[in-house]
């Protein structure tokens, strides 16, 4: 294959994976636009589902001002969760992994397996131990319940480690001769040298909690503290026949996700390539 032919069809698959996703979203958006139920309905299954025919926020409108099902209160409740996980994560989490990375002591090696063997354990497997724990702790229907879980993350643990372990030694030891501690070397010199690293898990981070829903549909009982994983759920329980609303809730969901990417999407990308330290 020609290196012409080659370039051709990767642009081919490009534009066939881009409309795989473009798609559904058209769809979503057309749809959340309409304020007419009835054209809605008549447009499912034809062209016109996925090209704008009326335009009207009409059914924003009706999500954000519904009493039954508060969108802001929900939205309010993820923010909460998310920032706080994530945020709090990426610190422990790098703090954890620059120890491990450049501490001494021979237990380095043993706490990494041990990191390594619960990272390939189903989240799913120990839902039911933890939520007899948190029981046990009073933490149900809260906020700390939906985030303290989950701030310690194997998966970033080891992605900081990876990092870590390729800065020069030479810089490390240049700061213990000037006299900094492990912890001021980690928050002066590693940290900040990490944010393509603190990118990628800020976006990973931000995608699962914002889309968690088996635990805290478990561990929530009632709009106070939902997020909008489960709300969606909740919405589309009680509102089946209106997906011109549906739509406008699945839109406003969405939005936040897009903004945090088009935020994060350079030091994501250059986190993909390569994070590694060129020496």
């Amino acid at each position: 294959m020609t290196s012409r032919a080659f370039k051709t069809l990767r642009t081919l698959a490009a534009i066939l994976i881009l409309l795989c996703v473009l798609i559904p979203l058209s769809m979503m958006v057309t749809l959340s636009l309409n304020p007419s139920e009835e054209n809605i309905q008549i447009s499912m299954g034809t062209i016109h589902a996925f090209i704008p025919q009326t335009v009207s926020l009409q059914n924003y409108k009706e999500v954000l001002q519904d009493p039954y099902q508060p969108f802001v209160r929900y939205l309010l409740n993820t923010l909460l969760v998310v920032f706080c996980t994530v945020g709090a994560g990426i610190f422990i989490n790098s703090a954890a992994a620059f120890a491990l990375a450049w501490g001494q002591g021979g237990y380095r090696k043993i706490y990494l397996m041990v990191i390594i063997a619960v990272f390939v354990i189903p989240g799913e497997a120990l839902t039911i131990p933890l939520l007899l724990l948190v029981g046990k702790l009073g933490w149900i229907d809260s906020y700390q319940v939906q985030i303290v879980p989950f701030i310690a993350s194997t998966f970033s643990i080891f992605l900081f480690y990876q990092f870590f372990s390729k800065l020069p030694q030479e810089l490390i030891e240049a700061a213990r001769i000037d006299g900094a501690r492990l912890f001021q070397i980690y928050f002066r010199i590693a940290f900040p040298l990490s944010a393509p690293v603190v990118a990628t898990i800020s976006i990973l981070g931000f995608l699962d909690a914002w889309n968690s829903y088996l635990w805290p549909l478990m561990v929530t009982r009632g709009t106070e503290f939902r997020p909008l994983g489960v709300a969606m759920a909740a919405f589309f329980g009680t509102q089946q026949a209106y997906w011109g609303n549906i739509m406008a809730f699945a839109v406003l969901m969405t939005l936040p996700i897009i903004i945090v990417f088009l935020i994060f999407q350079k030091h994501f990308v250059a986190s993909v390539v390569g994070s590694g330290v060129k020496g």
